[in-house]
């Protein structure tokens, strides 16, 4: 394998620390909550060349684990340190969405979503770098800079990218350093950086989490998910943020999953050759795969992805600043973005609501966002009944991303990079189903995490983890980059 820059590859079985793992041992006395912290703090500190911190939480997060230990928290969680993307509010920090000109937006009160986790012992210990505002998948992004080299880097090669826009989340999981935590995700930005880190990560139905407290893009789009070590860590954090009942892994035996060339065609190697291990493996397992087209689903996600985002950026967000920072607008906040073509997007398209016409021709968005909601997010929806309906398949099932992580740097906030990585997973967030990203292996070239990614009808979050549950068991977890 290739030269991983100071981190050795190590092999992908079954030694990566689960937060499941974590709290049986507190809850039987072989560790603290306040020893588990620091040791996470120590791991943080450790690969600051990540860059992968906001902000630190440890005076708070040290409060919380001494509670955990002097039996004043109890709760599923107690005890777990995990992290939060920053655009998701945690009280007392910013909620800033990577950019600077939210840095003085202190949370009043946690998310939602993240005071279920808090409710059930969760230690918060840090938010978490991300793209700025959430628009892109390359994690560059020069607010947050702890290592000498700009934007959120790759556990296991420094010189490539985490992906994102959760790219901070996706890389603490995937270093080793923390077992569990808190992203969101509008077109992949859970499972992208969950399956280019080698962990997994859970895309919700739409509205199924709680949607308060979030800095948001597209409220049509965007949902928080759960990234984590292993599947048995996204069962236990969706069940404490749904109250739904525990789920046991499915017996693959004549499981039925969909296979959409549209989806598996134009991969790179390592990512192709991790794919055809899992298919033959799924198989030998009893697994059957139907056939799916899906070009009518490619081609009405078109119609809905850009002029959705584009369009609802600009209202939502400035909506979110009225509630949450009445003393900005969204033209404050736009004049201080760091990353270029963060700037560039909003200054072009939001702003002004605009959208380019195939030629590059900029006309006004509305009558092409009026038709992405009312017409074509419809038929989308309804192609993905269809199917479901139709074949009778429990899920499709796809590589999360065509490639392994690309190199870290301007490059990969390039609008056809981006196309590229969220070509696969982009479909099912803009007709709100679930998603849920495994991790495959790694790469025999690069030595690089590959994900295949699980996506099932509305509201079937359960039994996708229920397949996901026995499809890890299968594979095996992948374990982290060691440091040499």
């Amino acid at each position: 394998m290739k030269s991983n820059q100071g981190y050795s590859t190590g092999t992908p079985v079954e030694s990566r620390g689960s937060a499941s793992e974590l709290l049986a041992a507190i809850r039987e006395g072989q560790t603290s909550a306040v020893a588990a912290l620091e040791a996470t703090l120590s791991q943080i500190a450790g690969w600051k060349d990540l860059n992968a911190v906001a902000h630190l939480n440890a005076d708070a997060a040290l409060q919380a684990a001494r509670a955990v230990d002097a039996g004043q928290v109890s709760g599923p969680l107690a005890g777990v340190p995990i992290v939060v993307k920053d655009n998701i509010q945690v009280a007392g920090l910013p909620a800033a969405a990577g950019t600077p000109g939210l840095q003085d937006a202190i949370a009043v009160a946690n998310a939602p979503v993240l005071q279920k986790l808090v409710e059930a012992g969760a230690v918060v210990v840090a938010t978490t770098n991300m793209h700025e505002l959430a628009f892109g998948i390359s994690g560059y992004n020069p607010t947050y800079q702890t290592g000498p080299e700009t934007g959120v880097r790759n556990p296991y090669d420094l010189s490539r990218f985490a992906a994102g826009s959760s790219s901070g989340t996706g890389a603490l999981i995937g270093s080793g350093a923390v077992r569990a935590g808190l992203g969101t995700d509008t077109g992949g930005s859970v499972r992208l950086p969950a399956a280019i880190n080698g962990v997994a990560g859970l895309r919700p139905t739409l509205n199924r989490y709680p949607t308060g407290g979030i800095v948001p893009i597209s409220r049509t789009r965007d949902t928080s998910g759960v990234i984590a070590a292993s599947v048995a860590d996204i069962e236990l954090l969706d069940r404490v943020i749904t109250d739904d009942a525990p789920t046991i892994a499915r017996d693959l035996g004549g499981v039925k999953l969909g296979l959409a060339a549209d989806f598996t065609e134009g991969l790179d190697a390592d990512v192709a050759a991790v794919w055809a291990g899992v298919v033959t493996r799924l198989r030998d397992a009893g697994v059957e795969f139907v056939q799916i087209d899906a070009s009518e689903i490619v081609a009405l996600n078109h119609a809905v992805s850009f002029p959705v985002v584009m369009t609802e950026a600009n209202a939502h967000l400035r909506y979110y600043l009225a509630e949450h920072a009445p003393h900005l607008t969204l033209e404050d906040v736009v004049a201080r973005i760091a990353s270029p073509d963060v700037k560039a997007t909003y200054e072009t398209f939001i702003l002004p609501g605009k959208l380019p016409t195939p030629s590059g021709e900029l006309v006004d968005g509305a009558e092409i966002y009026r038709a992405a909601i009312e017409i074509h997010r419809p038929a989308l929806i309804a192609a993905y009944d269809a199917l479901f309906a139709a074949s009778g398949i429990d899920a499709l099932i796809f590589p999360t991303s065509p490639c392994v992580a690309a190199l870290a740097g301007p490059e990969s906030s390039a609008p056809e990079v981006f196309g590229t990585f969220i070509r696969n997973a982009d479909p099912g967030s803009n007709a709100g189903i679930p998603g849920l990203s495994i991790a495959a292996g790694r790469g025999p070239d690069t030595g690089l995490p590959v994900g295949i990614e699980l996506d099932g009808p509305a509201g079937s979050d359960r039994a996708l983890i229920a397949l996901g549950l026995a499809i890890e068991t299968l594979l095996g977890r992948t374990q982290p980059p060691v440091r040499n």
